[in-house]
Parts: C-alpha cells; structure tokens; sequence
C-alpha cells in the first residue's frame, strides 16, 4: 500500500476548461481551489521577462509571429492565446504577470511549477539569471523543471537554493516523439534493453533489465545538483514496472521525488495506470483533468485502506 497518496499537477493551469491553457485565468481558477500544483510553460523573451508558451514561435499558440526570445514586452501585449488554432480573446501572459497573482492570491499552499522549454544552451546566463530574479518572490513555493541538464547545473550555479526538477525524456522513453516542428527527438535508438536511449551502456545487453533500469536511474538522478525531482512519462514508468524496477522507490532511496506525466481521465486505461502508478509511490501526477484524477487517488486510497483493514480485522 501506498504510504501517501500523490499531488496533482494541473498541467498548464489545466482546471474546468472554461478559461484557455497557460493564461492568468486559468492559473486564478487554479489558486481559488487550492491545487496542489500549477504547471506552466515559459520561454524567454528578448529581454526583461518570460512568455507563456510551449513553443518557441509565437504563430504556434498566439496570434503573433516570429521568434519568441525575439519579441520585446511591450509587443506581447496585443497577443491573444490561440487554442487548437483559433484565436481567443484572452492574453497571453507573463511570467511576472503570473508571480504576482500568485503573491496577491490569498491561498498559501499552492506550489508553482515553472517548465523551462529553452533547451538551447544561451550565449551568456543572463535569461536564466533573468527567470530566477523573476521568480524570486514566490520563495520556496516554486519549482524549475526542464529537459536540459545544462540549464539547470547553471542555475544551481546562479541560485543554489533554488528548487529544480529533471525531466529524462531527452535520455530515456519508452516510445518515440517528435518536436513542435515535426522533427523526431532524441534519443533516436532502441537500445539493447528496448529503450530508446543512445547512451553506451544500452549498446549491448549484459545485465538484466532491471538492473540497466537502476543504473540509469543513477546516472540521471545525479545529472544536476539541486534537483528534488524527477519528471518522467508515465509509460516509461509503467514499462519500467513490468521489467521489475521502481523508478519511485529508487529515487525515494535517494532523498529524490518522482512525477508522472501527463496522465488524463479521458484514456482508456487511465484508472488501471493511475492505480498502479499510485501503488507504486509515485509523488506526483500532472494531468489535464486535475478534478477526476483527484477524485480516483481518493477512491484509490479510500479502497486500499479498507482492504488492509479488512485484512487486520
């Protein structure tokens, strides 16, 4: 049985649908109803702050065009967030913006999660001594994740106190995906284990595939200094399960936390996931549907603790 049932991470300030992804009013709606974590992505513009963004052009999810990290603050203000291509009426925000409402809210417990999506290393640190002065307010109520490594060794350097999580995919997936522009992302070979991962030690096979596993969980839990947690998709995670290794017991072993991403209501098989994934001491889950994924950790939590007591009865 699980020893704790995990946090939701709204992913993109997901919450009721009723305002569009990373926008202030979908990130209030998050604050009035206490979520547990509210995840946004940001890229950097051409100076003084971040955008709310996934992409690195703007055409992508606004109705501007050009390059994010060449767009000046003020221009940001006549652009509207574009959902599945449409335009709304709703701007698209800054990460200054946001920090405020954050600071203004009258909840104290919700954390934010701030994804870094440059993975491009900078000519200088200056965007990333610029995103820790931004989200300096918010104290030890914010978390900086991202893909690359490299980024978040410099802002160790920058802000040792900072609270920063890994997302592996770069490194390690089960299945492969493509970038915003259609091109495949690494790794880009099924290694001998039956990963995708380019490293050498998945060249041939000379352990079990369990021990591979925990071997690559140590190398990508000590990637970066500073790091609380690991940010995995969870059909690694559930892959990992069936070839006998917990990536959340290992990391746990380690002082570390893991999250499972991204994980809605609507799969088809997202209860037997969730329980499993629950089962297995996952600490965080980020979902679209945050209202229904809580709901089924209750359940699930709720079942377990009868059954056990059933079975101390």
């Amino acid at each position: 049985m699980s020893s704790h049932k995990p946090l939701v991470v709204h992913h993109m300030a997901a919450w009721d649908r009723s305002s569009p992804p990373n926008s202030l009013e979908a990130i209030r709606s998050c604050l009035d109803v206490g979520a547990d974590v509210i995840e946004i992505d940001v890229m950097p513009l051409a100076s003084d702050d971040y955008l709310l963004v996934h992409d690195p052009d703007l055409e992508s999810e606004t109705t501007g065009y050009g390059a994010v990290d060449g767009t000046a603050v003020d221009e940001t203000r006549r652009l509207r967030i574009k959902v599945s291509g449409v335009a709304t009426g709703t701007h698209v925000p800054l990460l200054s913006e946001v920090v405020t409402a954050i600071c203004e809210h009258p909840g104290m417990t919700t954390r934010l999660q701030v994804d870094f999506k440059s993975s491009a290393p900078f000519i200088d640190d200056e965007p990333l001594r610029r995103l820790v002065r931004l989200i300096a307010p918010l104290e030890n109520r914010v978390i900086v994740s991202s893909k690359a490594d490299w980024h978040l060794r410099r802002l160790h350097r920058i802000a040792p106190q900072l609270d920063l999580g890994f997302d592996v995919e770069l490194y390690l997936r089960s299945k492969a995906v493509g970038t915003s522009c259609g091109e495949p992302a690494p790794p880009f070979s099924v290694g001998a284990y039956g990963y995708l991962d380019d490293t050498p030690l998945a060249a041939r096979r000379a352990w079990q595939t369990a021990e591979y596993l925990a071997e690559r969980c140590d190398q990508l839990a000590s990637a970066s200094p500073g790091v609380s947690t690991l940010y995995i998709e969870h059909g690694l995670l559930l892959r990992s399960l069936d070839d006998g290794f917990n990536w959340a017991e290992s990391l746990h072993a380690k002082g570390l936390q893991l999250c499972a991403w991204t994980i809605d209501s609507a799969e088809p098989d997202a209860a037997e996931t969730l329980q499993r994934l629950t089962r297995a001491d996952v600490d965080q889950i980020t979902t679209n549907t945050p209202a229904s994924i809580r709901q089924a950790i209750v359940a699930e939590e709720s079942g377990l603790r009868d059954a056990t007591n059933g079975v101390r009865a």
